[in-house]
């Protein structure tokens, strides 16, 4: 994409209330725009770093067994009072409707997705199954000051998980923690997030929690170095040491919540009628797994553990273009290596404004992208160009006929 087409630019003023560091390098590159306390958009730039997220966890998610739907936003009040939740989730927007009927916009979706599901069971051959979507939720954060990590709207990946016994939840609730801990690796945070046990609730000992380490979390985990697994704040003190190794030195470390896995067991299923007939032809409830991962939150903590001084660094499996391009008053060759390259598979930022050499490299260190290119006469007098990493200082010099190898 050629730099002076993109409608948006960095900026340097910033919201005077926006402390967090990820909101504040996403708007100063161009990435997102803030409308108001945990409310943002995403901008051209943004959105490719987002919709990357998003396919990655989507391809993993599809690997399970995972079957793409698209959910309501908007949920009747009458869904919630059945759940038992309309007077008791305090983050629910409420709203009514011209129809007179109150409704909350979704903060989570097992009020949808259980009377969903319960059109179709009939019998145990209909199970397992599972359904997931990448959605925008709302909630009324009273805490809404940390940028992409604590937003009022914001993107999730939630997954639903319909079996007819708890061994079988079991057996997938296994088969998510893999498909989880590839999604991190892929995104480039697998060295920094830990499978972490929190509280199980009704159903089950723990659930658990992905737990990025980050000086920005607003958690406290307690990591096991010989397992590499981690235990919440919440249960420390009834668990004070590895649960799978029994260590008691553990390591505090503050971090980001990236991720969370529940067995639900039946309590959604049940008030629902979300029933099946087993093989004796008796009637039985479901029992249910709910799996969430958001890709917004994913984005800003990208950012939280990705920078230097000059801006963002981005992993280059969601980088919005792999290589920046920079023309210092050389358009025609340049021109060509961006045909060049892009007829190669190779996304690029093609930085063809007429700008000063200095603005143009400080645009470029802040957006991050992997590669930066850089195109002038010094380095054509060698017919080459010159290539820098971003994760590196040193630069160095690239035969032209040699330049889209190098960077494929």
């Amino acid at each position: 994409m050629r730099q002076s087409q993109l409608f948006t630019n960095t900026v340097k003023e910033l919201p005077k209330d926006e402390t967090s560091y990820n909101a504040q390098a996403l708007i100063r590159a161009g990435f997102v725009d803030k409308v108001a306390a945990g409310v943002y958009s995403y901008l051209p730039l943004g959105k490719r770093v987002l919709d990357k997220i998003c396919n990655i966890i989507r391809e993993e998610i599809n690997n399970i067994g995972g079957q793409e739907i698209l959910m309501t936003a908007l949920v009747p009040k009458e869904n919630w009072q059945t759940s038992g939740r309309w007077d008791n989730f305090d983050v629910l927007f409420r709203l009514s409707g011209s129809d007179q009927k109150e409704y909350a916009l979704g903060a989570t979706h097992e009020e949808v997705v259980a009377p969903l599901v319960q059109k179709f069971i009939f019998s145990y051959k209909d199970l397992p199954f599972s359904v997931y979507q990448i959605q925008t939720k709302f909630r009324n954060e009273k805490r809404a000051k940390a940028g992409l990590l604590r937003g009022r709207e914001f993107l999730m990946k939630d997954l639903y998980s319909f079996h007819t016994d708890q061994a079988d939840l079991d057996n997938y609730y296994e088969k998510v923690i893999v498909a989880y801990q590839r999604i991190y690796q892929r995104l480039g945070l697998g060295k920094f997030t830990y499978l972490t046990y929190a509280s199980g609730g009704s159903f089950s000992r723990y659930s658990h929690e992905f737990q990025t380490v980050a000086a920005a979390g607003e958690d406290l985990i307690y990591v096991c170095d010989k397992c590499q697994v981690a235990i919440n704040k919440e249960i420390i003190i009834e668990q004070n040491v590895c649960p799978l190794c029994n260590n008691p030195d553990l390591t505090e470390k503050k971090a980001i919540e990236v991720g969370n896995i529940f067995k639900l067991g039946t309590k959604f299923t049940e008030p629902f009628g979300v029933k099946y007939k087993n093989s004796a032809g008796a009637s039985e409830p479901a029992v249910m797994g709910c799996f969430g991962i958001g890709p917004s939150r994913i984005l800003g903590t990208l950012v939280e553990i990705n920078h230097d001084n000059q801006g963002i660094i981005w992993p280059e499996s969601v980088a919005p273009f792999k290589v920046h391009l920079l023309s210092l008053n050389e358009p025609e060759a340049a021109d060509k290596i961006y045909k060049e390259l892009v007829e190669k598979g190779i996304e690029v930022l093609y930085d063809d404004r007429e700008l000063m050499a200095g603005e143009k490299f400080a645009n470029a260190d802040l957006i991050g992208c992997p590669y930066r290119v850089l195109v002038s006469r010094k380095t054509l007098a060698s017919n080459s160009a010159e290539v820098k990493k971003r994760t590196e200082d040193s630069s160095e010099l690239v035969l032209l006929s040699k330049l889209a190898n190098k960077l494929i």
